[in-house]
């Protein structure tokens, strides 16, 4: 038996002075619990915490907001997800890397006051953004409610992140987006069409204007569009959502028809797949369709 989820989408603009103002973010949050007291899962847009400056270059930025996951920003965090008591999605941050790169990363806290997943961004959007990438598909278990998984903007663009994660077990997938750009009606089909072919939950939250033009989203395994913020303003986008949902679909199917989990007959052999061998190598991925 799973219990209801409460969750809340900060559609808020980023934070620009964060690391000037440690204890403002604590505010923020301590303000959404408050006037949403039932929320169990919090969580707000890409690198809210690490917002650019008006003319601000973006490597200056990452340069001076980059720890860590376990330096001071970690520290405070995670203490301010133990004192309200919920699992904390603060956005993503900037990471430096124990191998001297920086990473566009989300990290999760549950209300122990632990990180309990963190997921670098596995497709940062070149050539506009210069951060590394990350290679590892990360789910993370919320005990009595369900498993989620982790995407970061433009990783919903390519439709293998989002499988991994639903084989992966996700109910539920957070995508975490930073978008001011007019292909934000693209990302709210992507959204539908990430729920419909995995037959999960998909919350998609981008951030408020100005650094993004809001319409988070939470559509359900079905492809039913649950919850539409607005288009800008800033705003909590709050829904509450039974996971085990996810898991009768993928088993009746979605209608009680389509079960995109079990197309096989029993005698079909292995299907080959060229363009991966094996695996997304970037260098095969990048010379496009084979003849």
């Amino acid at each position: 038996m799973t219990m209801p989820l409460p969750i809340g989408l900060a559609q808020t603009a980023a934070r620009h002075h964060a690391a000037d103002d440690p204890d403002g973010f604590a505010a923020e949050v301590r303000g959404v619990t408050e006037a949403h007291p039932d929320i169990r899962l919090l969580a707000y847009p890409e690198l809210h915490l690490c917002g650019h400056r008006p003319g601000e270059e973006p490597e200056t930025v990452m340069s001076a907001a980059a720890e860590p996951l376990d330096g001071p920003r970690g520290t405070r965090l995670a203490a301010l997800a133990r004192e309200l008591g919920i699992w904390l999605v603060p956005g993503s941050v900037y990471e430096q890397g124990a191998d001297g790169r920086i990473y566009n990363t989300a990290p999760v806290y549950s209300p122990a006051g632990e990180r309990v997943a963190a997921y670098r961004k596995i497709f940062p959007w070149r050539p506009y953004e210069t951060t590394a990438s990350g290679s590892t598909f990360v789910v993370f278990d919320m005990e009595g409610y369900g498993r989620v998984g982790l995407t970061i903007c433009y990783d919903a663009w390519f439709p293998e992140t989002t499988r991994h994660l639903a084989w992966q077990g996700a109910d539920l997938v957070l995508n975490l987006v930073r978008t001011p750009t007019v292909d934000r009606a693209q990302e709210v089909v992507l959204a539908q069409a990430n729920a419909i072919v995995n037959q999960l939950f998909m919350a998609s939250l981008n951030a408020a204007a100005p650094d993004g033009v809001g319409r988070s989203v939470v559509v359900g395994p079905e492809g039913e569009m649950r919850a539409e913020a607005g288009p800008g303003p800033e705003e909590v986008l709050t829904d509450v959502l039974d996971l085990a949902e996810a898991r009768r679909v993928r088993t009746r199917g979605t209608a009680g028809l389509t079960r995109v989990w079990d197309p096989f007959a029993d005698d079909q052999p292995p299907i080959e797949l060229p363009l991966y061998a094996g695996r997304i190598d970037p260098e095969r991925w990048r010379g496009g369709p084979c003849p």
